[in-house]
């Protein structure tokens, strides 16, 4: 079956993923603020613009008690984001639109805010470039606010904006490294912060910078309660030619006076967060990864009495991420991969003690309840998108109260499971296993192997961009799994693969796949691997190390690592793992794939976005010729304006027709059928 219309197989079990029309409409959920009364959680919903070519994002008012239905806050034309609530409960939110005030003005990008009983929203700020992520410090209601300003202008640097582009300049000279980021170039602009004194449902009284050190990158950035503080996370460079760390600065917001500098070694330190009473700040600290080990992530407390760190967690073996005070300080929270999931995670700040909250789902976003009653947090899993949940502090894995927002996808085309094979040095290997309806003995489903990018991951939760769903509704049984580098299986996990990617994560795949098709209900003769990112690396190293596939499909992918390592935006970190390419080529030699070009004989499926910089187009551009110039079956799906991902809606479906095609021809054995829009 290669058609993306449910009405191709009328006897078939009916839902959204059968059509990707319904599919890519459906609207997506994400982030959470949570007033100060907690009486209203704010949260932003992406859904398709009305020519669909786009997804607009709007803010939604949701009841934290479960008592009301939410409700639309917003609808402009383009993406609303970057919601914070100030002590009065006005809502803050970040938005390019038109200023009521001013019925002649054209829009603007800027923070805006919208009383707490309703009414229009006033523009706070704006500034001719972007205005970023917001900071509001609780008690004193000052605000912080990231804005993109050119070298050398002040804050409001408009005209020479104007002038740059009157003159047709798009040039943008660099004298620090990196140059570009995911996908977007870094400059003309650097970040700057601005610092806004108590803005309350008008416009801000005074507005002035926070100077930051020179040479330096702003990641983030938190206030404490009572707005003195600011604690910003820099990327900074190192005495190593072209890397850089992050470190954090707290700085006195009356006068940018440093106060302390989270700054040791080479480790780095971001996501801060201040405690309720202002005297400590909590983040992530870092190990920088090496030749020999992988980056190991820690929580990290600095008294900021007595100047002081400490880790309160020194036993964790998890990757924490997404740190936040409990209300009164003595309990820390946060999210780390865990066996396949994401759990809330606990951590009593006086002795160590660790408690998981949830025992299932995918957790994001902690909004933690000013009164101690509450934790909210995004849940998702491979059975559900992110949805909002209400959790109890201190109840040991619970699996949290549903609380009513938009964003349901209607029944799913199967069902999920988990399946735990030992590899042969024993190591337990985890994977979900996406079943289509119908999947039995007598008629047993063909098998898609799909590998997680990262490589440092997991298949942990809900994915719009590469969603198993769409595939069992096409009949297909997805695996998922875990092989060594994924997250969530402690660190020693992540070391068996570490510098030796073509080594243990090969073989745990293939043994997740063999004791995958020895069940009953999966047709081992009818097999593809697919992956993206660093799945597109092991996509490819399977196609030069088997033949035991129908076909692959390799998105984003890495295929010469010693030409990946230099052209990539984060070189150094690459290097860090695999060394110096000049005088450290051992392991770009024995990993990369385009090495063993001549044993492929899978047909394959290549896939590249132009604007990827993380993998850049050039690995997707030698893969294609090297299978050209062998003659190999193959095709170059190519996609000029996406990035590492495929993000609008009109080229997701073009996307899911491509691939849906080409399995169908080399899986199934039914003809090819070229997408009509290609």
């Amino acid at each position: 079956m290669t058609s993306t219309d449910s009405s191709a197989d009328p006897a078939a079990p009916q839902s959204a993923f059968h059509s990707l029309s319904e599919y890519v409409a459906l609207p997506r959920l994400g982030g959470l603020a949570l007033s100060p009364a907690a009486d209203r959680l704010t949260t932003t919903v992406s859904s398709l613009s009305p020519d669909g070519k786009t997804y607009v994002g709007s803010l939604w008012q949701l009841d934290p008690s479960g008592a009301d239905q939410p409700r639309r806050l917003t609808r402009g034309t383009s993406t609303e984001g970057s919601p914070a609530y100030l002590p009065d409960g006005t809502l803050l939110f970040t938005a390019k639109r038109k200023d009521p005030e001013d019925k002649d003005a054209a829009e603007v990008t800027g923070l805006w805010a919208l009383p707490a009983g309703g009414g229009e929203a006033t523009l706070v700020v704006a500034r001719a470039g972007d205005v970023g992520a917001v900071a509001v410090a609780r008690e004193s209601g000052t605000v912080v606010v990231g804005v993109d300003v050119l070298p050398g202008a002040d804050p409001d640097d408009a005209d020479r904006r104007k002038a740059r582009d009157e003159a047709g300049v798009t040039a943008i000279l660099h004298e620090t490294y990196p140059v570009r980021h995911w996908d977007h170039d870094l400059g003309p602009g650097e970040p700057r912060l601005l610092f806004l004194d108590a803005p309350g449902a008008g416009r801000a009284q005074t507005v002035r910078e926070i100077p930051l050190p020179e040479r330096s990158r702003l990641e983030d950035h938190a206030l404490s309660p009572d707005g003195k503080l600011l604690a910003a996370t820099l990327t900074v460079p190192t005495a190593a030619a072209g890397a850089s760390r992050s470190v954090i600065l707290v700085v006195d917001t009356a006068d940018g006076t440093e106060r302390f500098q989270l700054d040791a070694g080479e480790d780095d330190f971001d996501s801060p967060t201040f405690r309720p009473d202002g005297g400590a700040l909590l983040c992530l600290r870092h190990s920088p990864s090496s030749y020999d080990d992988p980056p190991i992530p820690a929580l990290w407390e600095l008294d900021l009495r007595t100047g002081t760190g400490r880790g309160p967690s020194p036993d964790l073996t998890l990757w924490p991420h997404a740190p936040a005070y409990s209300s009164y300080g003595a309990a820390a929270y946060f999210v780390a991969d865990e066996q396949g999931r994401a759990p809330v995670f606990r951590v009593d700040l006086a002795d160590g003690t660790t408690t998981r909250l949830t025992s299932a789902g995918a957790h994001s976003d902690l909004a933690v309840a000013a009164d101690g009653s509450a934790i909210y947090a995004m849940r998702s899993g491979y059975d559900a998108p992110p949805h909002p949940v209400r959790l109890d502090p201190r109840t040991a894995d619970q699996d949290g109260v549903p609380v009513p927002a938009p964003g349901d996808v209607g029944p799913l085309p199967g069902t999920l499971t988990e399946i735990t094979t030992p590899a042969d040095d024993g190591v337990p290997i985890r994977s979900w296993l996406v079943l289509p309806e119908g999947a039995t003995t007598e008629h047993p489903a063909p098998l898609l192997l799909w590998i997680h990018g990262g490589p440092v991951m997991s298949w942990t939760g809900w994915s719009w961009r590469w969603n198993p769903w769409l595939m069992a509704a096409r009949g297909y049984a997805v695996l998922l799994p875990d092989p060594a580098l994924s997250t969530g299986y402690g660190v020693d996990f992540v070391k068996r693969g570490w510098g030796a990617w073509g080594a243990r994560p090969f073989t745990d795949l293939m043994t997740a796949t063999d004791a995958c098709c020895a069940r009953p209900d999966i047709d081992e003769s009818r097999t593809a691997a697919m992956g993206g990112s660093f799945g597109g690396y092991m996509a490819n190293w399977v196609a030069t190390h088997t033949d035991r596939f129908s076909a692959i499909v390799t998105h984003a992918s890495l295929w010469a690592l010693d030409q990946f390592s230099g052209t990539t935006d984060l070189s150094f970190y690459w290097q860090r793992e695999f060394g110096d390419p000049d005088t450290q080529p051992d392991r770009y030699d024995a990993n990369s794939p385009h090495r063993y070009a001549d044993a492929i004989t899978t047909p394959m499926l290549v896939v590249h976005g132009d604007r990827d910089y993380r993998v850049p187009i050039g690995e997707g551009l030698r893969l294609w010729w090297d299978l050209r110039r062998r003659d190999i079956d193959a095709k170059f799906l190519y996609f000029p304006s996406e990035n590492h991902w495929v993000l609008t809606p009109g080229n997701a479906r073009v996307w899911y027709e491509t691939v849906d095609a080409f399995l169908a021809r080399h899986v199934l054995g039914l003809p090819w059928q070229r997408p009509t829009l290609l």
